[in-house]
């Protein structure tokens, strides 16, 4: 039986970069004999784009663009404000499409696991960037910034974008959308130091250049480098390329005079050799004890050599997880879900972070969806899918109409999005709403 011969469905669980390039591949693949629901828990669109990138990062944004134009194809719906797990379960969906991709991606923090971590003013990445990017789950994180000390706990791009964050001063704001709530809080932070805390060297960071880049330029912030950290200059030829300018950036930053470097209101530096062991303090977070450490064939182990670095604020940078849904087999030492390349069960696929874990750049989720799309071509191919003929979207909105669920479309976010422009305060392209009942309230 070809493909033609009877319409597919697939469901997409997750409308950030993965879920979109996965729909894009579906309809490259399949044409007009495929149907594709995006599903998402929220009533707006784009995941990680919206409510995770930095939002100084515009043009980074601007792929929603290229989302916009597969969403807005009768072939593919969004479905937003639609709970899996909660309005509908997984097992439901594969009842109604041919086939479910979890594209989750992977919103929550890992743990940091060390004593006093549950001190007040202690946050995960997730939970503070989505504080600044207006997530609805953080809007109301209400971080204390009247101390003089951040700890920013990891060395790569998203430590970055937080320390980045904490020292621009109003003006460099412009044209960003970060939320006025954040916004106001942090143009009244007290915070003077920002120490970004690594248990390597120099030639482990995770950070690329442009972001590394990014906080030479600061108005009234100051990288600072010890020279003592940094290895000897020949041993940068091993490096990768993007890597040997991350380092070199490293190197002018510790060869700046420090004349210079005093002129900055806010001092942002770099404790390489430093492995958390835990957080002091009473009630609140008050210092990072530390233990300093050697390279031994590439492993930070510990000197014995203990410090503590007073901290008002902590931020843990290490990395994120994907949420468990029920039903769905977990691998949770690698903090998502089971799969073999893509593979979860009969029917059941995943793609993107939740597929792989937090790796690699926005871009690398296009050819994974397309792998995962090729994969469901196959499966279809091998007969393993069943001959089709099951009710995909007709059949959810019959399962929606029967449980009451108000689900938001591509037209409705539409609406919603030109409410957050018309909010938008001078020289920012939105202001976003924070909650979603507001999100809702605009549809009027």
């Amino acid at each position: 039986m070809s493909l033609g011969e009877r319409m597919r469905h697939i469901a997409i669980v997750g409308s950030g970069p993965a879920g979109y390039y996965t729909a894009e591949a579906a309809l490259k693949t399949f044409g007009d004999e495929v149907r594709v629901d995006v599903f998402d828990l929220l009533p707006v669109p784009y995941g990680l784009i919206r409510t995770g990138v930095a939002p100084d990062h515009q043009s980074i944004k601007g792929v929603a663009r290229r989302y916009e134009k597969t969403a807005l194809t009768e072939n593919v719906r969004f479905v937003g404000n639609i709970a899996i797990g909660r309005d509908i379960e997984v097992a439901q969906l594969q009842e109604l499409y041919d086939a479910v991709v979890l594209a989750t991606g992977a919103p929550k923090d890992r743990e940091l696991g060390l004593p006093g971590d549950d001190l007040d003013n202690v946050f995960g990445s997730a939970a503070f960037v989505g504080w600044y990017n207006g997530h609805p789950e953080f809007a109301a994180l209400n971080p204390d910034l009247s101390g003089d000390t951040a700890v920013v706990i990891g060395m790569g791009n998203v430590a970055l974008d937080v320390a980045r964050m904490l020292a621009k001063k109003e003006s460099e704001f412009a044209g960003s959308d970060i939320v006025g709530h954040a916004l106001d809080a942090l143009l009244a932070s007290k915070i003077e130091r920002i120490v970004i805390l690594g248990r390597r060297g120099p030639h482990q960071i995770m950070m690329t250049p442009k972001e590394l880049g990014e906080l030479g330029q600061l108005d009234h912030a100051a990288p600072h480098v010890s020279r003592s950290d940094l290895p000897d200059e020949a041993e940068d030829a091993m490096l990768e390329p993007g890597q040997r300018k991350s380092v070199t950036l490293l190197r002018e930053y510790a060869a700046t005079p420090e004349h210079i470097r005093a002129e900055k209101r806010i001092a942002i530096e770099f404790a390489f050799f430093a492995q958390p062991g835990a957080l002091i303090g009473d009630g609140k977070v008050e210092a990072v004890e530390i233990e300093h450490t050697e390279l031994i064939k590439g492993r930070a182990v510990g000197t014995g050599e203990i410090e503590r670095i007073p901290a008002s604020l902590v931020i843990s940078c290490i990395g994120y997880r994907t949420a468990p849904i029920p039903g769905v087999p977990f691998d949770t030492r690698a903090g998502r879900f089971a799969n073999d390349e893509g593979r979860i069960l009969q029917g059941l696929y995943c793609v993107g972070w939740a597929r792989r874990g937090p790796s690699g750049t926005i871009g690398t989720n296009r050819p994974d969806g397309a792998n995962i799309v090729a994969q469901i071509a196959a499966d279809i191919a091998e007969g393993t899918l069943g001959n089709g003929g099951k009710k995909g979207r007709e059949g959810f909105d019959e399962f929606a109409a029967a449980k009451g669920l108000d689900i938001v479309t591509f037209k409705d976010w539409k609406k919603i999005e030109q409410a957050e422009s018309a909010a938008a305060r001078q020289g920012a392209p939105r202001e976003k709403f924070v909650d979603v009942e507001a999100m809702i309230k605009a549809l009027g």
